[in-house]
């Protein structure tokens, strides 16, 4: 072969080759699009998700029924929490081996990672609406969460007596754990006494822990995925959380 011909049948390579490309990350930005479109519906979300398909090339992963690598970023995401809901600021998933149906209409991941955010304020809806009683006819109520530090949670509660606030709230250390769906805040420990009215009085635990202690039921995170770890993080809670036989698009 002629050296004419040799660079002839490398611009044919090159050009074949470009064409492929865009080819690919045409199909890809479509099929995004799509799995985005279906997710937003199926899990009724007000906006559009992200959807990223990883992997080159795609047309190939097309061709052998498997995506290798799927992720997925939702904003602001309402999951139900019992009969209410909570609001889950951002949440992303890491979805592996995703095989689809062969008319696209669902798609399946053999597992998923991921994480999700909390805020303070939004975990705070689980602390206990109405006050609980203390003793001498005192009333105690969680109306702060904060960053404690080292993983901790501070927990601040008001006292009142009388339907007068205590001129200085009780603080409390607590740690996270997640039992099934749910988040629990479990104090570390507890004041063993309280001055009411310049009056030192001694606080049963358990009555103290019916204000102190609360939990968070999420059991409705999109594509089946559960919660796994919860930690505590300066404007929140992080989570991690995961999955095996998720579904992406319903």
């Amino acid at each position: 072969m002629s050296k004419r011909a040799v660079r002839i049948l490398l611009v044919v390579v090159v050009i074949l080759g470009g064409l492929f490309v865009a080819a690919d990350r045409l199909a890809v930005n479509f099929a995004e699009n799509e799995a985005a479109e279906k997710l937003r519906t199926n899990e009724g979300l007000s906006e559009t998700p992200d959807v990223s398909i990883q992997g080159f090339p795609f047309l190939t992963q097309v061709a052998g029924g498997e995506l290798d690598d799927v992720e997925i970023g939702i904003k602001d995401y309402d999951a139900r929490s019992g009969s209410d809901s909570i609001r889950i600021a951002d949440l992303t998933a890491h979805m592996k081996g995703v095989k689809f149906s062969g008319d696209y209409s669902s798609a399946t991941a053999a597992t998923a990672t991921g994480t999700a955010h909390v805020s303070y304020d939004e975990l705070l809806k689980a602390g206990k609406s109405e006050p609980v009683s203390l003793p001498l006819g005192a009333t105690g109520k969680v109306v702060g969460l904060s960053d404690g530090g080292n993983g901790k949670i501070k927990v601040e509660v008001e006292v009142s007596k009388g339907g007068a606030k205590l001129p200085k709230p009780v603080h409390v250390l607590s740690s996270l754990r997640v039992e099934g769906d749910t988040i629990k805040v479990h104090a570390d420990e507890i004041p063993k006494k309280l001055e009411i009215l310049g009056v030192a009085v001694p606080l049963p635990e358990g009555m103290v822990r019916d204000v102190t202690d609360f939990e968070q039921k999420i059991d409705d995170l999109p594509a089946g995925i559960k919660l796994q770890k919860v930690e505590a993080a300066p404007d929140g809670v992080d989570m991690t959380v995961t999955g095996s036989d998720v579904s992406l698009t319903g």
